[in-house]
Formats: structure tokens, C-alpha cells, sequence
């Protein structure tokens, strides 16, 4: 008897072939490549040795790119057209980084959909960047292993959002790689650590790197990777640090104005002088400025610290809001893992240990743990091992749902819900005879649409005439591995349908970002009350409408006073729908509802008789 040998399509049916897949950490300031080697996860070195890659990009010409340790060497003389950091641009516009920007020596494009750079090589975008250094690890990768690869796993913030995770898709696509998932980086973590130590309970992890921070809440069990609930800031990370530094050192030394190339050397000094901390007590930055104005000032350890503590306080938010999430307290967390290499900061590991009453664990290299995480993800998906052997559920960080009449938000899938998911729930028209409408997809914790993000709009036509909340529109939300929306309508009774990816404008703002969760709980009360003066008002307004509408077919059946009377609490209502709070709106429908009672009552008794015209006693029975 022969044995068949079945395969996935472009997949070698061979048992024993291994195939070629990489986890890819693309951070704020370095990137790392990894990959699983004779069943051990390794991060891949370059030429000479080095695991890490500056995410630094020099534009010298129209086909002249340098990436990595080059282009970081010639930040200080060529700042305009060496662009770093561009992750914290990706999927941003230039209105949402307006604050940080004027601290940047680039020059920015007019685009209001997507921040673009002018370099000598043409206007480039955070996406563009991105994409040379994905391009660099992908062939250090096939360099390393020796072939063409299958897909990567690139870790991203768990705080990023639709916009964020679609640009760096796009640039995974235009460097030639096949993104096999998007992972949260503190979910790449804790595969790490959970494979490697074989831990098991609840973990917190605490990622501190470049340019963002993340927090999140594990609970694992034999090879279970749940996350409970995710938190953190998009727009913080050592790039702040840094940025304290050099702004006391600008103080310190009476500096106002610096060109370009001044800043970017000022500030590579403040880094180093702040990695020099981490080990002695002291550091001194020294440097002559192109102005001949020199500087040479000395910063303690203690005096670093103290810079910087408001920095770390804010990391600690983030931290409290997810426990909440979570439903856990200090004393049920096992073990807090330290990820990126800003928590190699001393003040930064005693602040959380203070915090958790415990010290963190750091026994895997910061700066790796990610990209090794995101490796041994790479190598499941790829099919060299068993999806079986452990299983990982992550989670989408805030609430997404859609608008409804009145400016209100509708939560269809909660944050912290399990991914992938899909969710659906019905809705129905408000005005007879509507045969069309719009779906508003929104993103956020806040009441009023106003208050939330908006991804997306399509419209549903096709509806059939019927009288108002008649019809049946069923609204069905799915989100991915990678949690990239689509959302879906289709109207019960005829079939018809619409549906839409959401890729969003790009842009998010930062203080969208960063507080929203902090916002919906601070303002939970207001919103509850905006809520419900929104659901009052619509309340109100379909009742104005119904009784318009009666009135005009049956208002012969009242006399001048009872006429006189429903308008007058028709008027009343409706100058309380402008000026009015919930509790005055509803009184004031009930007593339009009592004023209508008898009118009510005589349009049914004149439409009974209507039907009955004609009839014989018989036929009514």
C-alpha cells in the first residue's frame, strides 16, 4: 500500500524539512531578528557578530540607503536625512506628534493622512522606513539560515492600534516578507519566559523599551499563554528619558538655540550618558559644538533619577489599571518580567520591585526576550512544530463597536476580549421607510461617539421600505490573530449586505492613545449621565415624530383645548431636549404620553371602525 504525503500549498511534504520562519522585535531604537535553531530559540547575528540592529536609516541618494550601525554613525552630521525612532511615527500624522516634533531635525511633508519626511532621496514615510530595516533583518535571516524564509512573526506594542498594526503590515509587505501573525510584545515575552522556565500562574509583564510601554497580565497553565487584560502608553519610553537629559543639559549650560547637527550630538551624548548610569555613579558629558560653545557637565546617578522619577510614576498607572482589568491584586503575581532594555535602569527595576513588593525577573536578556518569543511563535506557525503543544490567546486592548441614533457608542466586542473573535448583534431603523444606513465603526471606552475613536464608515442600501423598527440589520465584528477588523452588515429578510476591512486613516492621538482608559474611568460618571440624556433625547424625538405624524392623519378627532394642550407639552418637551437633563426629558415624554392618552384612545376606536366599514358580523368572527 502507498502512502500519501499531503502538504500545504507552496509547503515541502518532506516530514523532516524544517522551514524557515523568524520572529522580527522591530523596535523604536534597535531591532532583532531570531529564529528557532536546533530547538532553540537564537537571536541572528550580523557579519561582524552583532545580534542587535540601530533602527536608524540614512538616505544618501535615490538608490543609496544605509541601515543600522552606518546610518547611526552619521546621525550626528547628517540628522535631516537619517531618520530613527520611526516607530514612534508609523501610523501616525504629523497632528498627532505635533508636540514631539519640534524636537525633530526632519523636515515634514503637508500630507494630513500620513506623516512624510523630505530627504535628499524624496519624501519618505515612517512606513518606508520601516520597511529597510525589515528589509535588512529579513536578508541577514537568509544569510544566517541559509535559505529563502516561509514568514515572520513581528511583535508590535500591545498598545498599538488598528492604524499602527496595518502600516506595519504595509512595511513587512514592501520589504518582501510574509507576516505569518502581528504579536503583542509582551505576549512574545511570556512565550519566552513560559517555555523556557515552565511557569506557571500569574505573570506581569513589564515592557519598557524606546518609545513605548506596555504592561500586560498573563495567566499560565501548562502551556496555556492567556492574556487577562493589556494596558500601557504608546508615547513613552527610554526616548523620553533621554530627552529629559538633554533638555537639562541645554539648561545647565545656557543653551537656547542648536542647530540641527548640534542636537542630534547632544543628544547621542545624554543616551550614552544615561546607559553609563546603569553601572557607575556618574557620568560626564563633554563635546565642543560646531559654535565653538562648549559643554562639559557631570550628572549623578541620584541626580538622573531624580530627573527622570516623573517618568517612571507614569509607568506605573498603567500597571494598576491592568491589575484592576485583570481582577488580580499584587499579592496573586507570581513574577514580574522585565522586557526592554530601558528597565536595565536602576530607578526603573526599583520602582516596580517597591511596587510589587518583589524583585522583577531579568534572568533573559531585555533586549532579546521579544524577539525570542516572537521566533518560537514563527517556528509553531510555520509548522514546525505542534500548535497543540501550547496554546496562546491574546486580547484586544480597547472596546470597538459602532454609533447609534443619537450620537451614542455601542460596545460589540468589550476590550480584553480573547482573539481571535467574532461577535454580532442586531439592529433596526429609526425613521419609516428608511432603506439605507450607515454603519459607523468606533473605537474606545468613552459613552458618546464624540468621545471615541472612528475607524470607519460604509453604508448598507438596499434596506426594504418598512415602518420604523421593523426591519432587522445584523452587524457581525470579527477581529484577527493579528486584531485587524472587519465589519459586516446584512439586512435578515431580503439578504442584501455590506461589509468593510477596516484599514483606517492613518493617525491616532497620542492622548487618544495613552489615556483613554484613564479617561473612560475618570469621566464614568458624566458619561453615564451624557448617555443617558442621549437615550432620553431619542426617546423624546421619536415620540415628537409619532405624535406629529397622529396628528396630521387624526388631529380632526380634538377639540381646540385638548389640541392646545398635546402642543403645548410637544413644545414643552422639546425645549427640554435642548436645555433639559435625562431625568427632565423622561418626565416631560411622560407627560406628553399622559396629555395623548385620550387621542390615543379615540384614533383607536376611529381606525377600529375603519376596518369594520363593509363587513358583515360573520366574516368578522
Amino acid at each position: 500500500m502507498a502512502l500519501l504525503q499531503i502538504a500545504e500549498p507552496g509547503m515541502s511534504a518532506a516530514p523532516h524539512q524544517h522551514r524557515l520562519a523568524v520572529g522580527i522585535d522591530l523596535g523604536t531604537t534597535n531591532s532583532l531578528v531570531a529564529s528557532v535553531k536546533s530547538g532553540s530559540a537564537v537571536c541572528l547575528p550580523d557579519e561582524k557578530g552583532r545580534v542587535t540592529l540601530p533602527s536608524v536609516v540614512r538616505y544618501c541618494g535615490r538608490d543609496d540607503i544605509e541601515v543600522g550601525y552606518d546610518a547611526l554613525k552619521a546621525q550626528k552630521i547628517d540628522p535631516v536625512n537619517t531618520i530613527s525612532s520611526a516607530k514612534r511615527l508609523i501610523g501616525r500624522t504629523l497632528e498627532d506628534v505635533q508636540q514631539g516634533a519640534r524636537y525633530l531635525p526632519y523636515r515634514f511633508g503637508s500630507n494630513e493622512r500620513i506623516i512624510e519626511l523630505h530627504t535628499r532621496a524624496g519624501d519618505k514615510t515612517p512606513i518606508d522606513v520601516s520597511a529597510e530595516i525589515l528589509r535588512t533583518l529579513k536578508q541577514r535571516a537568509e544569510e544566517n539560515l541559509g535559505g529563502e524564509l516561509v514568514g515572520a512573526v513581528i511583535t508590535v506594542p500591545a498598545y498599538f492600534d488598528d492604524a499602527q498594526r496595518q502600516a506595519t503590515k504595509d512595511a513587512a509587505r514592501l520589504a518582501g516578507l510574509n507576516v505569518l501573525r502581528l504579536l503583542n510584545e509582551p505576549t512574545a515575552a511570556a512565550i519566552a519566559y513560559g517555555l523556557d522556565n515552565r511557569s506557571e500562574g500569574t505573570f506581569v509583564v513589564y515592557d519598557l523599551g524606546g518609545g513605548t510601554f506596555d504592561v500586560s497580565v498573563l495567566q499560565l497553565t501548562k502551556g496555556l499563554f492567556e492574556v487577562k487584560a493589556t494596558n500601557g502608553n504608546s508615547a513613552l519610553g527610554g526616548d523620553d528619558f533621554d530627552h529629559r537629559l538633554f533638555c537639562w543639559l541645554l539648561e545647565q549650560n545656557g543653551l537656547s538655540q542648536l542647530n540641527e547637527q548640534d542636537s542630534q550630538l547632544l543628544l547621542s551624548l545624554a543616551r550614552a550618558a544615561k546607559e553609563t548610569l546603569t553601572t557607575d555613579t556618574s557620568a560626564t558629558v563633554r563635546t565642543v559644538l560646531s559654535d565653538d560653545r562648549q559643554v562639559d557637565t557631570t550628572v549623578t546617578r541620584q541626580g538622573f533619577h531624580t530627573l527622570t522619577q516623573h517618568l517612571v510614576a507614569k509607568t506605573i498607572e498603567p500597571v494598576k489599571q491592568a491589575l484592576k482589568d485583570a481582577g488580580v491584586g499584587k499579592a496573586d503575581v507570581k513574577g514580574v518580567i522585565m522586557v526592554g532594555g530601558s528597565t536595565r535602569m536602576l530607578h526603573v527595576q526599583q520602582a516596580v520591585a517597591t511596587f510589587f513588593g518583589q524583585t522583577p525577573l531579568n534572568n533573559l536578556n531585555p533586549d532579546q526576550v521579544v524577539a525570542l518569543g516572537a521566533a518560537m511563535q514563527a517556528n509553531v506557525l510555520a509548522g514546525n512544530k505542534n500548535e497543540d503543544e501550547w496554546l496562546l490567546l491574546d486580547v484586544t486592548p480597547l472596546s470597538l463597536g459602532l454609533e447609534t441614533y443619537g450620537g451614542l457608542a455601542e460596545k460589540i466586542i468589550p476590550r480584553n476580549s480573547t482573539l481571535p473573535t467574532a461577535r454580532a448583534q442586531e439592529f433596526t431603523t429609526f425613521k419609516d421607510g428608511q432603506t439605507a444606513m450607515t454603519i459607523h465603526v468606533v473605537q474606545g471606552e468613552r459613552e458618546l461617539v464624540s468621545d471615541c475613536r472612528s475607524l470607519a464608515k460604509f453604508t448598507l442600501r438596499g434596506i426594504p421600505p418598512m415602518v420604523a423598527g421593523a426591519a432587522r440589520i445584523r452587524v457581525t465584528f470579527q477581529v484577527d490573530a493579528d486584531g485587524l477588523l472587519s465589519v459586516s452588515a446584512r439586512e435578515q429578510s431580503t439578504g442584501v449586505q455590506a461589509q468593510i476591512e477596516v484599514k483606517p486613516s492613518y493617525g491616532l492621538d497620542d492622548e487618544t492613545i495613552t489615556n483613554m482608559l484613564k479617561e473612560s474611568m475618570s469621566n464614568a460618571s458624566d458619561d453615564m449621565a451624557a448617555r443617558a440624556r442621549a437615550e432620553a433625547v431619542v426617546e423624546a424625538e421619536g415620540l415628537i415624530a409619532a405624535v406629529a405624524a397622529a396628528l396630521e392623519m387624526d388631529g380632526d378627532l380634538l377639540n381646540e383645548t385638548e389640541l392646545t394642550a398635546i402642543r403645548d407639552s410637544i413644545a414643552a418637551l422639546q425645549n427640554l431636549v435642548q436645555t433639559g437633563n435625562a431625568d427632565e426629558i423622561r418626565n416631560a415624554v411622560s407627560a406628553l404620553g399622559h396629555a395623548t392618552d385620550d387621542f390615543a384612545a379615540k384614533r383607536m376606536d376611529r381606525n377600529i371602525k375603519r376596518a369594520l366599514t363593509g363587513q358583515r358580523v360573520e366574516e368578522i368572527s
